[in-house]
């Protein structure tokens, strides 16, 4: 199987990454590529998560970057609709109003950052400020602390250039009705100061009946530098989003609900989710020496959030083709503070080279939660039709109120160490202490963790743009769930869970502008919990995933660039879990971890002004839940574009998703709650450049 991947890699997987080039034609017409940033079209160079100026092809680890141009070619505006085209990610529901994600067979609503910094609350991230996504695989509580499990997914803002004024205006409309404009404006004010400001207003429309809603964002920056050796950030980001909540359709025999695609499942009046999102960052750069920098970097967030829904709480009764209703309406507000210091060090001592980095990470989050469950006084119970009817629900009933407090204290010293120009080794070290203190309906309690996570690497260079790595990192989770809302009794006994990532793996910089790469990994879970037969909490559950990615990233002629994928996996339950209540034995499969998912996405211009663009998606059969109840067939989704520019100035995209209207279902939340898939849809974008 390996060996097959391998082959199929060389044809089959693009990761994106973020590239500035200019293109010069000689006399004869014939274009080259120079290289003059940090990425040619698609191919990946570098990421901003890594914390240090190194290399893609050095870091010992698997990372996929997706550049602005990208996710422009694409014309996705979601956080969740570009990770569609990352192999190894698999999309979760979300229950209708949030980011989630399964990163090498672990589920998280939390491993999300935005420049660095945590970025946890479970909202719906756009894209019109973002300049790149980098997915980093495996375990990395080095570089972020608690969570990142199976992996972490960092978002890098779009930030002032005080060298150039620019402005440009993004306008769309698809054939569901959903519609966007976006304004992004870049103005010096002086040498010194220079600001940038990026606006945004998106409505939602889709198959799905009584679907709407709408989004505004906006980010003003401003960015100072203060001599040549220092910079100055500072940011605000705000949020506010609001949609239905949608839940999906529910299973039968062991398989989602087909033939109601269409269908909802919820109230017009009480499936509603709204959020507003503050975010506020301060940055500074300084350059101590030439080989010497300095950051510190602080975020202060505030999420209010609200959410109601009414979903199918059981699977279709085949009999009588009727299924029960269930719902609960949610409010949250989170208030989260962070502080983050780096200093990165390259030199040599004793003929030796280093990348040293040291960092310290201070935070505290407090949040307050509401619950209230659904009461239907007539019953709960509907009988299947293309369009349903609801039955009058209110929410009223078990009120739970939760609180919790959360303090962290970090501290983090990792050295990339050159040997020999053809032998590097990484090590490091970080230490958390982590405190929570939580309450539930009154009821408290309390727990403080201290961790040690260490990272190592090795990395052989046979020659300056090729490499060979093996690596092993360490995370931890406490036992709280991943957003950390409460804590009760049971919960503060427990130690944290422990994520181990075996890695190993090949970079390859075929040239400037295309990069190679491929690795094989072994993801272990421990802690978990599980409750034996006399019904006592037990902490020997383990959980496994183990797999192959391949990627290949750029530019394959100087008109034609590609982002092509390919990941094979696997996962089980080493030994007996508990989810949901509901306890797991040995043998069973990892929920949402198809064990083929193949992505290609690329993009021909056939003259400076006309391309066209072709995209595939192919995810196996994979189940919902641990509880291997109901399975999501197998789907392959083809998408096209075709791009042309009018002018310097003005350009005209067309995208076509799923083009041959097939019909599948992406993703799930419970073995009851499925996404259908969204039919044929073409989107028109209008592009202009002042």
């Amino acid at each position: 199987m390996i060996r097959i991947a391998a082959l199929l890699a060389g044809t089959a997987m693009l990761a994106p990454s973020h590239a500035f080039a200019e293109e010069a034609a000689d006399a004869e017409g014939r274009v080259t590529i120079v290289v003059t940033g940090k990425a040619v079209g698609y191919r990946p160079e570098d990421a901003n998560a890594v914390k240090t100026p190194t290399p893609l092809v050095d870091v010992p680890q698997t990372v996929t970057v997706l550049t602005r141009e990208q996710l422009d070619d694409q014309a996705v505006t979601q956080l969740g609709d570009a990770l569609r085209y990352v192999p190894g990610v698999v999309l979760g529901q979300g229950e209708g109003h949030r980011d989630q994600v399964t990163l090498r067979g672990q589920n998280t609503t939390a491993d999300f950052y935005l420049d660095g910094l945590r970025d946890d609350t479970q909202y719906y991230r756009s894209l019109y400020n973002i300049e790149r996504v980098e997915v980093l695989k495996g375990a990395n509580a080095l570089l972020f602390g608690r969570g990142g499990g199976g992996g972490v997914i960092n978002r890098v803002s779009k930030t002032p250039d005080l060298g150039k004024s620019m402005a440009s205006a993004v306008g769309s409309v698809d054939s569901f009705g959903a519609w966007s404009i976006a304004g992004d404006v870049n103005q010096p004010l002086s040498e010194m100061i220079g600001t940038r400001l990026n606006a945004t207003y998106e409505e939602f429309n889709n198959h799905r009946q009584d679907f709407d809603g709408r989004f505004i964002g906006v980010n003003p920056t401003l960015a100072l530098e203060a001599g040549p050796d220092t910079r100055i950030e500072l940011s605000y980001n705000y949020d506010d989003d609001s949609r239905t909540t949608d839940r999906g359709v529910p299973s039968i025999n062991g398989g989602p609900l087909k033939e109601y695609d269409n269908t909802f499942f919820g109230s017009d009046a009480l499936n509603l989710a709204k959020v507003k999102a503050h975010i506020a960052q301060a940055r500074l750069d300084q350059q101590l020496a030439d080989n010497l920098t300095f950051n510190v970097i602080g975020q202060y967030s505030h999420t209010d959030k609200y959410y109601g829904n009414l979903f199918a709480g059981a699977a279709v009764n085949p009999a009588n083709n009727t299924v029960t209703l269930s719902g609960y309406s949610s409010a949250t507000v989170r208030e989260s503070w962070i502080g983050q210091a780096n200093l990165v060090w390259e030199g040599q001592t004793g003929g030796i080279g280093h990348t040293l980095l040291a960092g310290f990470e201070a935070s505290k989050q407090d949040t307050d939660g509401l619950r209230f469950d659904a009461v239907f006084p007539a019953g709960s119970t509907v009988t299947l039709a293309q369009r349903l009817t609801i039955p009058t629900a209110t929410f009223t009933a078990n009120r739970r109120a939760t609180v919790s407090s959360v303090d962290t204290l970090s501290a983090y010293i990792q050295d990339q160490i050159e040997l020999a120009p053809f032998l590097q080794i990484v090590g490091g070290v970080r230490y958390d202490r982590f405190s929570i203190d939580g309450a539930v309906n009154g009821t408290g309690a309390s727990r403080t963790d201290n961790k040690w996570s260490p990272r190592g690497g090795i990395i052989l260079k046979p020659r300056k743009e090729m490499s060979f790595y093996a690596s092993y990192t360490r995370s931890f989770l406490p036992q709280s769930g991943d957003q950390f809302g409460s804590l009760d009794a049971t919960q503060a006994t427990l130690d944290p869970e422990q994520f181990e990532n075996v890695e190993a793996g090949f970079k390859w910089d075929v040239n400037p502008a295309l990069a190679l790469t491929g690795a094989i990994y072994r993801l272990t879970r421990d802690n978990t919990r599980f409750t034996d037969d006399s019904g006592n909490v037990q902490q020997s559950g383990r959980t496994r995933a183990q797999g192959v990615e391949f990627s290949l990233a750029g530019r394959i002629m100087a008109n034609w660039q590609a982002s092509l994928g390919l990941a094979l996996q696997e996962g089980e339950v080493r030994s007996a879990i508990t989810s949901g209540g509901t306890k797991i034995p040995a043998g069973s499969t990892l929920a949402q971890l198809p064990h083929m998912q193949a992505s290609a996405w690329t993009r021909y211009d056939f003259t400076k002004r006309f391309g066209l663009g072709l995209g595939l998606t192919h995810q196996s059969s994979m189940y919902t839940t641990i509880s291997n109840k109901v399975r999501l067939p197998a789907f392959t989704r083809v998408d096209a574009a075709a791009f042309y520019d009018l002018s310097d100035r003005i350009a005209l995209q067309l995208n076509v998703e799923n083009l041959f209207d097939t019909d599948y279902f992406p993703s799930a939340h419970t073995d009851n709650n499925i996404t259908t898939g969204k039919p044929l849809n073409a989107r028109l974008t209008i592009r202009a450049k002042f």
